[in-house]
């Protein structure tokens, strides 16, 4: 693969986690400088830590997915490293969807005490897109594996 199009992967990952980052610093300095209204107080801050615990997964796969595009830089994604960096993402969003649907009741309180039943549905996008990364991942795991089990049957034959 082209150098060109990883590095055009790699910028991509860094614009996808630089924000969240920021984010991440700025929402926890402005919270604690504009604590939550005493009414949401024990329905928001459990919506607030399992979003900042999910940073923790969501920095770790980033990193894995940047380790994959520097091992195909190296023509090395046909390895064991690959599978295990594709394995660790897996578990990463699997982490990630499994926070967010604990998240979701608190979120469902908050929608009945603000009547706001859309923000619901809002609070279920992260658990899709991270079990759609699940599914993902665990499918080029499973390709990945069988093709390096092929190449290295091939490799005993010749």
């Amino acid at each position: 693969m082209k150098r060109g199009t990883t590095f055009f992967l790699k910028a991509a990952l860094i614009l996808i986690g630089l924000p969240v980052l920021v984010l991440s610093i700025v929402g926890f300095i402005w919270l604690m400088r504009n604590p939550a209204n005493p009414n949401y107080d024990q329905l928001l801050y459990p919506i607030i830590i399992g979003m900042y615990v999910s940073a923790i997964p969501f920095f770790i796969a980033l990193y894995q997915a940047f380790k994959l595009l520097t091992y195909i830089d190296r023509n090395q994604a046909f390895s064991d490293l690959s599978v295990k960096a594709l394995k660790t993402i897996k578990f990463c969003a699997l982490v990630i969807c499994g926070l967010y649907v604990m998240i979701l009741p608190f979120v469902f309180g908050v929608a009945q005490m603000d009547d706001a039943p859309g923000l619901i549905l809002v609070g279920m996008i992260p658990v899709f897109a991270s079990f759609v990364i699940t599914v993902f991942a665990a499918v080029l795991q499973r390709l990945l594996q069988e093709a390096i089990d092929i190449k290295k049957e091939n490799d005993l034959i010749v």
